[in-house]
């Protein structure tokens, strides 16, 4: 556990899902405090009580409204479907003045699911920037690790592309997929999240065809420096 990692509050919006859910668990496994959100405030405590069960009560989660968690947290991570994406964002829009948010949403249309198909904004972490404004540093991450991984003690084989409204936003998540215990690479500006939002349609189509469940990406021909 870091001291930075006790300074920061991370509130994982849509925190009830598989996806939330993992997250929250790699971050409050890593000592950071997690706040779950949800529209829902019963399953938002349900799901951080569970969570709490798998960490043995050695971490810190809180559920609440998702409102309630972004009014809170240093960083809010959006974690919700596609379908309820643009309704979240401006339901915190009041709350999250010059903090970062850090989109996971995917804009899957069911059912065509292995059909990459994009909002009129670019994409669904675009969609948020023109929500937000330039009061808020919005970045993409997270879109192409299989929530399974994420539950495994497992070194996890793939790697985070991340993108962003500044150079600063995605030194800041990167951090975050480090603590995670992930491998995570700048990516570019946030124009570029439209590329890496639309691998995950790629990803579902690979494990449909090839009878997987996290099909994942790794950047090779380049060493990070230490």
């Amino acid at each position: 556990m870091t001291g930075e990692s006790l300074l920061l509050t991370i509130a994982v919006l849509g925190g009830t899902g598989k996806e939330g859910k993992g997250l929250a668990y790699r971050w409050a496994k890593a000592g950071y405090q997690v706040l779950i959100g949800s529209r829902s405030s019963e399953r938002a405590v349900t799901a951080a009580s569970e969570i709490m069960e798998l960490l043995e009560g050695s971490s810190s989660l809180v559920g609440m409204t998702n409102v309630e968690a972004a009014q809170q947290a240093d960083i809010i991570v959006v974690t919700v479907p596609y379908s309820a994406h643009r309704e979240t964002i401006e339901g915190i829009k009041d709350v999250v003045t010059r903090k970062l948010l850090i989109d996971v949403t995917v804009p899957l249309v069911p059912p065509k699911v292995t059909k990459v198909q994009m909002p009129a904004a670019g994409s669904a972490a675009q969609e948020a920037k023109e929500i937000l404004g330039d009061d808020v540093q919005v970045t993409a991450a997270f879109q192409n690790i299989s929530h399974e991984l994420l539950f495994d003690e497992d070194d996890i084989n793939s790697d985070v592309l991340v993108t962003g409204s500044s150079k600063q936003a995605r030194d800041e998540t990167l951090k975050l997929v480090e603590a995670a215990g992930l491998t995570g690479w700048d990516a570019g500006p946030i124009e570029n999240s439209v590329v890496v939002e639309g691998l995950a349609s790629v990803l579902i189509n690979i494990n449909k065809r090839y009878g997987s469940s996290h099909a994942g990406l790794k950047i090779t021909g380049v060493h990070k420096k230490s």
